[in-house]
């Protein structure tokens, strides 16, 4: 269980250090700014390739240092970024402007599918689940603070 937890806050939390890091660069949105019949964008300005990418490639790396087969990291990595995109999407419908956070909408399902996908690879019961999703979900709300300061801090240097 404890894996799981590690790869799926690693998977959704590597595209914030990526944005900490590279700034506004390679910060191409996904959805190219194409928007949904009712005017808003698919998935908003947040989510870049720059994440999906720096997400992709590193989380088959962190499987491995954990003695786990590079595809579960991948797949890990897939279910966590389609669980996020799913929630932006979700958000737009509703008008909540990109980037802005919705308790709940913004862990359960980038935790929950890619807990899914590593279900039964890693031989996770439900307890195990609902303890890496309620365990991503207080990882996520003691860092996320800290992010949006050093995202502050950072735009305050340029």
């Amino acid at each position: 269980m404890l894996d799981a937890l590690l790869l799926v806050s690693w998977a959704n939390g590597v595209p914030v250090a990526a944005r900490l890091l590279l700034g506004e660069r390679w910060a191409s949105p996904v959805d190219g700014g194409a928007v949904f019949y009712d005017g808003r964008p698919w998935l908003g300005a947040s989510k870049t390739w720059r994440g999906w990418i720096s997400c992709a490639l590193t989380t088959p790396f962190v499987a491995v240092f954990l003695g786990l087969p590079w595809e579960l990291g991948l797949a890990a990595a897939l279910g966590a970024m389609l669980g996020d995109a799913a929630a932006s999407f979700l958000k737009r419908r509703f008008g909540v402007r990109s980037g802005a956070s919705v308790p709940l909408l913004d862990q359960v399902p980038e935790s929950l599918i890619p807990a899914l996908a590593l279900q039964t690879p890693l031989s996770l019961t439900s307890f195990d689940m609902a303890l890496v999703v309620s365990g991503f979900w207080m990882i996520d709300q003691l860092l996320t603070p800290i992010a949006r300061r050093l995202t502050r801090a950072g735009r305050n240097l340029h």
